[in-house]
């Protein structure tokens, strides 16, 4: 069914056209979301299913705008950070406000890397190192946008083609990245790519959360579980050490539920190296799981709100991010404020700096062969 349709559930009523609605509930839409400051249109995908969940997708930098979801008393709230137009995102770029990561999620060394005996130079856009891609990473171009139907979901698929040398990475690298929604409160998020030469490849979601509203308070009292007991431990320049740490009698150590701010502000030194003014976490954590999707490797839960969040990846690791670099000066989605401990981000894929520590797992991707991954988000309520 094409129609022009008024959905409206929860307290939420979005006019949209090109309404798509198929089995079991699930419906997916496409709207205008306004234009780039050159005057680019940019299109919005939402996803919805019948149990009150929206998720949005846009094509400026593929990035995941709103996920809408109903807490233990019905209420829908939106809790993922971001904004409301596409000149915002590009104005607050450097958070990276649910964007696709790419090339090269997290950071590296020098913004320097060797494949091949040949070197490779990344433009720095964080202090001596390079960091989600360079200053125009994946999240700062416009992706084509595919509607995609699957037994049990809704979908949109994003592709970019990234040419040779882009950023400096070599090899002209093809991406899709595929949301889609089903019936169980599952956002899955699938990437896909393939190189015509070698080169190095970490794609990520930057999504910012607070399972309480976005712009609703910090994150303190929220309770977080990571199956990591290691985690890399990082220098004073935020690059891995190369040593695989565990986290028990660590303020990382997140193996049982533990409150997101139990620990944040212990006088540590990783803890200062990661938010020297006030502490925070920003560490990659190696996964007990191992890639098995079927495995939890993170929760999030609200204790107010009575929502969960639940992450499943095949990726080996998670960046667990804590928003350190707000501060109260970002107006976001409906005029509310982004603080400081605001938000939690949850960033599933490879260590950072892996092109420069041979031990760690690889991130090179070869011609002839197909780079796969998958994360799923998972909400639910008391």
């Amino acid at each position: 069914m094409r129609n022009l349709s008024l959905l409206t559930g929860l307290g939420i009523s979005l006019l949209m056209s090109g309404v798509a609605a198929h089995a079991a509930g699930l419906t997916q839409q496409r709207s205008d979301f306004g234009k780039l400051t050159d005057g680019t249109p940019i299109e919005k995908y939402t996803l919805s299913n019948s149990h009150g969940m929206h998720v949005s997708v846009i094509t400026y930098g593929a990035v995941l705008q709103s996920v809408i979801v109903p807490d233990k008393h019905g209420k829908a709230d939106d809790v993922l950070l971001g904004f409301d137009d596409p000149q915002s995102y590009q104005k607050n770029a450097d958070p990276h406000f649910g964007a696709t990561i790419g090339r090269y999620g997290n950071r590296i060394a020098n913004g320097t890397f060797s494949l091949d005996g040949q070197v490779y130079k990344i433009p720095l856009n964080a202090g001596p190192n390079a960091m989600h891609g360079g200053p125009k990473g994946f999240d700062t171009h416009v992706w084509k946008a595919t509607p995609t139907q699957s037994k049990g979901s809704v979908g949109v698929t994003l592709s970019y083609v990234s040419p040779d040398g882009e950023m400096g990475f070599p090899g002209t690298l093809k991406t899709e990245v595929t949301y889609s929604l089903n019936e169980r409160n599952e956002l899955r998020i699938h990437y896909h790519a393939t190189t015509d030469k070698p080169t190095v490849l970490n794609l990520t979601n930057h999504g910012y959360y607070n399972l309480a509203g976005a712009g609703n308070g910090t994150v303190l009292d929220q309770v977080a579980t990571l199956h990591a007991s290691h985690y890399t431990p990082v220098s004073a320049k935020l690059i891995p050490t190369g040593e695989l740490a565990a986290v028990a009698g660590t303020p990382m150590d997140f193996l049982k539920p533990t409150v997101i701010g139990t620990h944040i502000k212990d006088d540590n030194q990783q803890l200062k190296y990661a938010e020297p003014a006030k502490g925070g976490f920003d560490f990659n954590y190696v996964l007990d799981t191992k890639g098995d999707l079927s495995k939890t490797a993170v929760e999030i839960s609200d204790p107010v709100s009575g929502r969960h969040l639940q992450l499943f990846t095949t990726q080996p690791a998670v960046q667990l991010y804590t928003s350190n670099s707000l501060d109260g000066t970002i107006t976001g989605k409906g005029g509310k404020v982004y603080q400081h401990w605001g938000a939690v981000a949850l960033e599933a894929e490879h260590f950072p700096d892996s092109p420069n520590q041979p031990a760690f797992p690889t991130t090179r991707l070869n011609p002839g062969q197909v780079y796969a991954q998958t994360t799923v988000l998972k909400f639910s309520h008391d």
